[in-house]
This record gives C-alpha cells, sequence and structure tokens, in this order.
C-alpha cells in the first residue's frame, strides 16, 4: 500500500472510531437522561404534586367492546368529543328567547332554565391510556369490563329505600337533597374511595406526603382524605366517616390503601355513577408512580353482601403541567339551596291559599 492510501486508510478508520466514541456517548447521555423514580427522604416513591383522572373513558364497558381500543377507535372517540366541546362552547346568542316560565320541563345542573355551556365545563378528552394501552372502560375486573349483577339483598335495600324517599318530595327538606349540592361531599364519587372521574369538572387533587401520612385533597367539593401509612387501630364498626377508614402500607413502590367503615350516605349518593355498598364494603386502592407524568392508580370492590364478585379496574392520574389547584368554596356562594327549599315552601303556600 502507498503512503497516500496508507494515510487515507487511517484517516477514514479514525473518523469512524470518533463516530462511533461519539454515537456512543449520544446513548449514555440518554441514558443518563431516562427517568428516574423521584423519592422522599424516606426512600418512598413520591406521589406528591397536583393529578387529574379527568377522561372520557367510561366506567364500564360498551357491550361487545374489546378491553383496548385500536387507533381508529381513538380517534373517532377523540374527534367526536372535540366536535362536542367545540359546538357547546359556542358564545350563547344574546337575543335567544327567555326560557319558558318554571322551566322547560327538563333536570339536571341547569335546573330547566339553562346553564353555563360548556365553556365552564372540563370532563376530559382524552381516551385512558394505563401502561401504553387505550382502555374502552375503566373497569377490568371482571374480564367484560362491568360491575357484576347485584345480590338479591342488595335488590331489595334498594326497594325499601326507594319507598323511603318517596315519603318525602324531593324540596322537603336538605337532607333530602344530594351531598355535593348541600357541598358536603364531592360529585359522583371524586372523593372516593374508589377515586372516579365525575365526566363534569374539577377532576383534580393534591397530593402531600408526610414519613407517616399521605393527604389526597379533592378539588370537588374540597374534600381531604387523611391516610395513616404503617401501623393502624381500625376504627370501631358503628363509627363512619365521610371517605371511610383508610390506611396504608408500601408494597416495593406500590402504595396499597385499604378502607372500611365508609358512611352509607355517601357510598349509596350517586348510584348511577357508583352502585353503592353496604356495610361491609371494602375497597383497596394501589397508587404506582408510572412515569413523570402519570400515577397509576387500581381499585378493587369487595362487598359480598351487594355484589356477585369483587370488581375493580385501573385508570391514570396525569400530571397538571404546572397548573394550581384553588378553594373549591363551596358553601360561600351556595345560594340555590336555600333558594330551592325556600321556593318550595312558597309553592305550598300558594297552594294552601288556593284551597
Amino acid at each position: 500500500m502507498s503512503i497516500p492510501r496508507l494515510l487515507l486508510f487511517l484517516v477514514s478508520a479514525g473518523a469512524v472510531i470518533v463516530a462511533g466514541v461519539l454515537s456512543l456517548g449520544l446513548v449514555e447521555a440518554q441514558d443518563e437522561q431516562e427517568w428516574v423514580m423521584p423519592r422522599t427522604p424516606e426512600g418512598y416513591p413520591d406521589l406528591q404534586g397536583n393529578w387529574s383522572n379527568a377522561t372520557i373513558t367510561p366506567i364500564q364497558r360498551p357491550r361487545g367492546q374489546s378491553r383496548v381500543l385500536t387507533p381508529e377507535q381513538v380517534v373517532e372517540i377523540e374527534e367526536g368529543r372535540q366536535r362536542h366541546i367545540d359546538t357547546t362552547s359556542a358564545p350563547s346568542d344574546p337575543d335567544r328567547e327567555a326560557p319558558p316560565v318554571g322551566g322547560d320541563g327538563s333536570t339536571g345542573p341547569a335546573g330547566g332554565v339553562g346553564g353555563y355551556n360548556y365553556f365552564w365545563i372540563e370532563a376530559g378528552d382524552k381516551v385512558a391510556v394505563f401502561n401504553g394501552e387505550q382502555r374502552s372502560s375503566l373497569i377490568t375486573q371482571p374480564e367484560n369490563g362491568r360491575i357484576p349483577p347485584l345480590t338479591e339483598g342488595a335488590r331489595e335495600r334498594r326497594r325499601k329505600s326507594f319507598e323511603n324517599r318517596s315519603r318525602f318530595g324531593q324540596y322537603d327538606n336538605p337532607e333530602n337533597r344530594p351531598l355535593g349540592e348541600r357541598c358536603i361531599m364531592s360529585f359522583g364519587s371524586n372523593a372516593g374511595p374508589p377515586m372516579l372521574p365525575n365526566y363534569f369538572y374539577n377532576n383534580n387533587y393534591t397530593i402531600v406526603q408526610t414519613p407517616d401520612h399521605v393527604m389526597i385533597m379533592t378539588e370537588m367539593v374540597h374534600d381531604v382524605r387523611i391516610i395513616e401509612v404503617g401501623s393502624h387501630k381500625p376504627l370501631v364498626r358503628n363509627l363512619r366517616p365521610w371517605m371511610g377508614d383508610s390506611w396504608g402500607h408500601w408494597y416495593g413502590d406500590t402504595l396499597v390503601v385499604e378502607t372500611t367503615n365508609l358512611n352509607p350516605d355517601q357510598v349509596n349518593a350517586y348510584q348511577w355513577l357508583f352502585p353503592g355498598g353496604a356495610e361491609n364494603l371494602k375497597v383497596t386502592e394501589r397508587f404506582t408512580r408510572a412515569d413523570e407524568n402519570t400515577i397509576n392508580y387500581e381499585f378493587t370492590i369487595e362487598d359480598p353482601d351487594t355484589y356477585t364478585s369483587a370488581w375493580g379496574g385501573e385508570l391514570p392520574f396525569r400530571t397538571m403541567e404546572g397548573e394550581l389547584l384553588y378553594e373549591y368554596a363551596c358553601h360561600e356562594a351556595n345560594y340555590a339551596l336555600s333558594n330551592v327549599l325556600s321556593g318550595a315552601r312558597a309553592e305550598e303556600r300558594e297552594a294552601e291559599d288556593l284551597r
């Protein structure tokens, strides 16, 4: 080999070596940038921050649907939601006619006379993604993704409860009004357990940890769960606070929380979303930090007096990316409760005067 060719060969080989070294350095730099589980000073996973579980994925799986959605199905669902958002958040016509006297006969938060439009609502616009799977339902147990049938005893309790409520008018007293309307507990099962989206708004949480407690503040209605971690002395059977009696322990990098003694008024308040339970209801939750932006949340419902089998599900809690939570000052502006009750009394007086 001539000297020029030798020099050319050496230069080319050197370039290859340099390129390889640079490539190796880039790989090592990428490895260094991989997410590392944040931990508390005690060495436990750090779950602290502001999180949201808002999603358009329903709690129960539509019949005939598979557990995981195809990319095409996800696009169709999310684009459909965006069209709905665009339509319902459009500015209201200032020249529209007033609602009919007494409302239009509809029910719900608008009260039959119109309410705020979608601009004020944040029900979620994305399908829930859990461990990379785009889910068709939050429930994963049983396999069909649906809540198991009620027991005969549960159906009988519902019948008696309905008979008891039928003795009163819906505006007879404040105790007949929903807990959320009375600013006592969050709508649906936001605060939980289980902690489920309400498909309306304010599906947001703040988590704070200490060495022996975890605090979860639910934006709706500013509810706070305080979970003791480690040793725990269970409450006596007849003490049933809002959100129950919760205690936790670490199983590897997963926080496991068990809750009993749930208040029946809370558990059975929103049966269209969470079908309720009996006094022996137990909820087991698991919180696992999956990545920088996600906590994987799992829940299991055990209540043989209400359901023919245990059931549960999975959903992601996503970081709010620096957004803050502000106090949900429900009582301070809750004129509606006193107004609907006083309105009902006025109607009663008018009916009495016509006799």
